[in-house]
């Protein structure tokens, strides 16, 4: 469960609000990545408490990340832990979802030797013996309100009936144009007529990779590391796409694993659309 601020317990319990330790805090942040399969939840943790991080050490306690969308999941890391995968499949994080980490004894702990804690309890910390499953500390929640980094707003769409082809697709300043001659190669008016523009979508991301390599790439490849921003905006957006999807390398040969990992499966989007469409005999 997440713990709020105002817990209270009859032993002392490290989190960032209580003066139960004299100078202690558990501080959690957390950066959020994802591409189609998974999210990806950079951590960087702080624990104020040499005596707690001794548990840790030795195994005496353990760290747990909580997640709590739906319900409540949790994941148990270590010290050591910079990040971890989570499948989409087992968590949902289009509302809004909440993140702690915290610290639950393995067996029984006795605060004889535990220097942290504030002067009132260090008058009797003898006595203090904690069960197994206790909670030891708690971090700040973390809250996201909802996944971002959509492919989609790379897009934009037009119509030109002068168009010499029966669509276009331009890499414009800030944007991929798809220039359409008829307004009805956008299937206006059919059932989940977005999916049917799925393929000039991947069109036009092949395109831009492709572009995006040829600019600052060497002999078919580009690291996303080891390049500075882009100053063209439509390769800024591509970029940052890229590193919040966990795409960190870009080659020739990866333009379609790197389409799925961004665009949240935009060809089994079209094919489903397509099977209801002749489901429904229209």
């Amino acid at each position: 469960m997440i713990y709020k601020k105002d817990a209270n317990f009859p032993y002392p319990v490290l989190t960032n609000t209580s003066n139960s330790y004299e100078s202690g805090g558990f501080t959690l942040n957390v950066d959020l990545k994802e591409n189609t399969d998974n999210y990806r939840f950079d951590i960087e943790l702080e624990i104020e408490s040499d005596f707690l991080k001794e548990l840790l050490s030795t195994r005496k306690a353990k760290l747990y990340l909580v997640v709590q969308s739906k319900d409540n999941k949790f994941y148990e890391v270590d010290l050591n832990t910079k990040f971890i995968d989570i499948p989409k499949t087992r968590i949902s994080i289009n509302n809004r979802t909440s993140l702690q980490m915290s610290i639950q004894s393995k067996e029984e702990i006795t605060f004889a030797y535990n220097n942290d804690i504030n002067s009132f309890f260090k008058e009797f910390r003898e006595e203090i013996v904690v069960s197994r499953y206790a909670i030891l500390g708690f971090s700040n929640t973390v809250i996201f309100e909802g996944s971002s980094s959509k492919p989609f707003d790379l897009f934009e769409r037009k119509v030109n009936p002068a168009l010499s082809s029966a669509i276009k697709i331009e890499l414009g300043s800030e944007t991929i144009i798809i220039h359409y001659r008829d307004a009805d190669l956008q299937f206006v008016g059919l059932p989940m007529s977005g999916n049917f523009n799925n393929p000039y979508i991947y069109i036009g991301l092949q395109k831009a990779l492709s572009r995006f390599i040829s600019n600052y790439g060497e002999d078919g490849q580009v690291y996303l590391d080891d390049i500075d921003l882009p100053t063209d905006q439509l390769d800024v957006k591509l970029y940052r796409l890229m590193k919040a999807k966990m795409v960190f390398e870009l080659t020739t040969e990866t333009i379609d694993e790197a389409i799925y990992n961004i665009s949240d499966k935009v060809i089994e989007k079209y094919a489903l659309a397509v099977k209801g469409l002749a489901t429904s005999g229209d």
